[in-house]
């Protein structure tokens, strides 16, 4: 066995002469337990943050969807559709149209988008997943809305007798006072059939309508397009779908997936992530000045010891890689501690739920395998650089003292 492992297992674990190093080393060790267990709680607490976050993009987003480089719309020629259905690995695509419009109800009145799709988008959007009340039948007098556009226009689903306007500004050019005000926009009477509700910002963003009514209303013909939304098979190269979309579409057309769709929230939540793990690594650092402490404290306490040592024929490196291994056997059995302890909590909130945002909502947390890895590599970089520090008080002077 390595001489200096060897009696660097013995140091850990015998107790000291002295009380106040067994203290010492004892708050030492639960220090590193409890800094490594906070750690992965926090990571694991933001790995499930952000999942949760991004699950109401995902259930609103297409796996992929393509937008005009410049402007609003683009058209899609019958040839180009023709393509698009000769792609293998793409499943179902669906065209959407989108504007801003006007809403109004009983004198209420709230600026949303309509979005015009036509029969595949709930073969590439799972809908069920999203809806909250009544169904989703799209046609030419029903549309589904946001559940907070319902309730700011205090509306109600088949409400026959009163039902919801949509106005939509008219394209062209000119003087609008050369111009009759009715004469500025379409109008389109609407039966809201079914409500949706996502997250606070989309419930209030949209109305799904018929794609060829949306045309209509919008002076649009039935080629132009603002997106198509497109759903791939499983376990499809995902490059090589996207590459034969292009060429299907031409040039003028951008392709984005969910991540790209959503950017900026990505950002943010990376950003986030980071932040609070170089906080909590800088917790560490401080904490791990203890193994600092601790080993110069052993050292001193071991220091007739080392004098032995030395004199039977140890050297002055093989002694300080003595303390340096202690401090990394301190460490690493505490980080591995600190993380099997975080991993129980985590794994009984997943299980449990005990800790709660609302009484129906858990607090949520994932259990990930790569947080695992970061949390151990942290712990043990930080302990060899504090046990490099510590061990380098061995010297000649200190054993001839």
């Amino acid at each position: 066995m390595n001489f200096p492992l060897y009696i660097a297992k013995r140091y850990v674990r015998s107790k000291s002469t002295q009380n106040a190093v067994n203290i010492i080393n004892f708050i030492t060790f639960l220090v590193i337990v409890i800094g490594s267990a906070a750690l992965f709680i926090v990571l694991s607490g933001f790995a499930g943050l952000k999942t949760f976050s991004l699950s109401f993009t995902n259930s609103f987003d297409p796996e992929l969807k393509a937008l005009p480089v410049a402007g609003k719309f683009f058209s899609i020629s019958p040839e180009q559709e023709g393509r698009l259905n000769n792609i293998e690995g793409l499943a179902f695509y669906s065209k959407e149209i989108e504007e801003k419009v006007y809403l109004e109800h009983r004198g209420k009145n709230h600026i949303a988008y309509i979005k015009g799709i036509d029969s595949n988008y709930i073969k590439v959007i799972n809908t069920d997943t999203i809806l909250y009340l009544g169904d989703w039948t799209i046609n030419d007098q029903q549309v589904v809305s946001g559940v907070g556009i319902a309730n700011i226009l205090s509306v109600t689903i088949n409400q026959y007798r009163s039902p919801m306007q949509i106005y939509a500004f008219k394209p062209g050019k000119g003087s609008i006072s050369q111009q009759g005000v009715s004469s500025l926009y379409n109008k389109l009477p609407v039966i809201i059939g079914g409500v949706y509700a996502v997250e606070a910002d989309l419930d209030n963003k949209y109305v799904f309508a018929d794609l060829t009514l949306t045309q209509a209303l919008l002076e649009k013909t039935e080629n132009d397009i603002s997106g198509i939304n497109f759903k791939l098979d499983n376990e499809v190269d995902e490059q090589g779908v996207r590459s034969e979309i292009m060429d299907a579409l031409g040039e003028g057309i951008v392709l984005k997936n969910r991540q790209e769709l959503n950017s900026t929230l990505y950002k943010m939540l990376n950003t986030e992530n980071m932040a609070t793990y170089l906080i909590f690594t800088l917790v560490l650092i401080i904490a791990l000045f203890n193994v600092v402490g601790a080993i110069i404290m052993m050292i001193l306490d071991k220091q007739q010891n080392s004098k032995t040592l030395y004199s039977l024929g140890t050297t002055i490196r093989e002694l300080r890689n003595i303390y340096f291994v202690q401090g990394i056997l301190v460490t690493g059995f505490g980080g591995f501690i600190g993380v099997l302890l975080g991993s129980i909590l985590v794994w009984s909130q997943i299980a449990f739920g005990w800790l709660r945002i609302t009484p129906s909502l858990a607090y949520p947390v994932e259990f990930k395998l790569f947080n695992v890895l970061i949390v151990l590599a942290t712990i043990l970089v930080l302990g060899v650089i504090a046990s490099k520090i510590a061990s380098s008080r061995i010297n000649k002077k200190l054993i001839a003292a």
